[in-house]
C-alpha cells in the first residue's frame, strides 16, 4: 500500500481559525462555562485595570522614571514616538503589576483546562479539571521565563535604539528628520521582536500544557517548532488582538464613559460590564485554542520534516555518469 505524505507547509492562517471556531462550538457548553467562568475574573480585573489605571500614581511614576532612563540612553528629548512609548508601556507595567496574581492563577489554570480538554478529547477516565491540575506546574514556569523573555527582548531592543541615536548624534547626523526616521524604524523594530516573542510565548504555553515541559526548555522546543511558520504565528495574532481592542473599546465606551458621566444607574452599568467581561473571556478562551491548533500544525509540519530526512536523507544511490560511479547521499545531490 502505498503511504502518502503531507506537504511540508504549514496549514494556513484560515484553516487554523476555521477549524478552532468549529472546536468551540462543537464543545460550545465547555468552554462557555468552565474555561470562560476560570477566564472571567482575570477579564474583568484586566478591562478594569486598563480603565483606572492611567489616572494613577504607580502609572505617572513608572512613567517618569522610564522618561529619565531613555533621556539618561540617548533618547531624543522631543520626540514623539519617547513620549508615546514610555506612555504606553507605563500603562502595560502598571497594569501587568495591578493583575500579576490573577494572570498567574485563573489565567493559567484556564489554559490548562482548555489545552487538556484539547488534547485528550476522549479521555473519560480523568476529568479536564484533574488534568488541568496536573498542568499547571509547567505551565506557572513557562509563564514565569516567558515574563523573562518579554523583557529581554524589550532590553534587547532599547539597547540598540540607545546605540542608534548616540551613533547618529557622534556622527553629527543629529536633525529632526533623521531623528523622525530613526524612530519610526525602532518602532517598526520593537513592534516586530515584541510580536515575534509574544508568538514563541503563546506557542511554549501550550507546548507546556500538551507535554507537561515547562521552563525554558519549552521555550527552545517552541522556536525549533516555529521554524518556517513565523508568518502564520503571527499573522493568527491580529484577528485575536483586533477582537480583544475591539471589546476593550466597548468597554471603554459604554462603562467608563457612562460611569464618568453617570449617565445610567449604578445597577445596570455593573451588569453590562460583567457581560462585557465575559465576551472578553470568551475572546481569550478563543485565543488559546487557535493556539493550540497553531501548535499542531507546526508539531505536523516538524514531523514531516523529520520523516523526509529519514527517508531521503539517509538514501545512498549508485547512479553512472559521464565519469564513473557517483553515490548519491541526499535527493539534493541529484544531478
Amino acid at each position: 500500500m502505498e503511504k502518502h505524505y503531507p506537504s511540508f507547509t504549514h496549514v494556513g492562517t484560515i484553516k487554523i481559525l476555521r477549524k478552532s471556531i468549529f472546536i468551540f462550538f462543537k464543545n460550545y457548553q465547555y468552554f462557555t462555562t468552565t474555561a470562560a467562568l476560570l477566564v472571567f475574573p482575570f477579564a474583568a480585573s484586566l478591562l478594569i485595570a486598563q480603565s483606572f489605571v492611567p489616572s494613577s500614581i504607580l502609572e505617572s511614576t513608572i512613567h517618569s522614571r522610564l522618561r529619565s532612563i531613555l533621556y539618561a540612553a540617548g533618547f531624543p528629548y522631543s520626540s514623539e514616538f519617547v513620549t508615546v512609548f514610555t506612555l504606553k508601556l507605563s500603562q502595560t507595567i502598571s497594569t501587568s503589576l495591578i493583575i500579576f496574581p490573577l494572570s498567574f492563577s485563573f489565567l493559567l489554570f484556564a489554559k490548562a483546562s482548555i489545552i487538556r480538554a484539547l488534547s485528550n478529547p476522549n479521555n473519560a477516565t480523568q476529568p479536564p479539571f484533574e488534568q488541568a491540575i496536573s498542568a499547571f506546574k509547567p505551565l506557572f514556569i513557562t509563564q514565569l521565563c516567558n515574563f523573562l523573555l518579554v523583557l529581554s527582548a524589550n532590553a534587547t531592543c532599547f539597547a540598540i535604539l540607545s546605540f542608534a541615536f548616540n551613533a547618529l548624534d557622534g556622527l553629527g547626523l543629529w536633525n529632526s528628520n533623521s531623528v523622525l526616521i530613526l524612530s519610526s524604524l525602532g518602532a517598526v523594530l520593537y513592534s516586530i521582536m515584541l510580536a515575534n516573542a509574544l508568538t514563541v510565548c503563546n506557542l511554549a504555553l501550550i507546548l507546556s500544557g500538551d507535554k507537561k515541559c515547562g521552563g525554558f526548555m519549552a521555550i527552545l522546543r517552541a522556536c525549533v517548532l516555529i521554524k518556517g511558520g513565523t508568518a502564520t504565528g503571527l499573522s493568527l495574532l491580529l484577528p485575536t488582538n483586533l477582537a480583544m481592542a475591539s471589546v476593550e473599546a466597548l468597554f471603554q465606551y459604554r462603562i467608563v464613559r457612562a460611569y464618568h458621566n453617570s449617565e445610567d444607574t449604578f445597577s445596570s452599568v455593573a451588569l453590562e460590564g460583567m457581560f462585557i467581561a465575559y465576551l472578553y473571556a470568551i475572546v481569550l478562551v478563543l485565543d488559546t485554542i487557535v493556539a493550540f491548533f497553531f501548535f499542531r500544525s507546526c508539531k505536523s509540519a516538524c514531523q514531516v520534516d523529520q520523516e523526509s530526512r529519514h527517508l531521503f536523507g539517509t538514501v545512498q544511490l549508485d547512479v553512472k555518469d559521464g565519469n564513473g560511479l557517483v553515490t548519491l547521499k541526499s535527493i539534493d545531490d541529484l544531478p
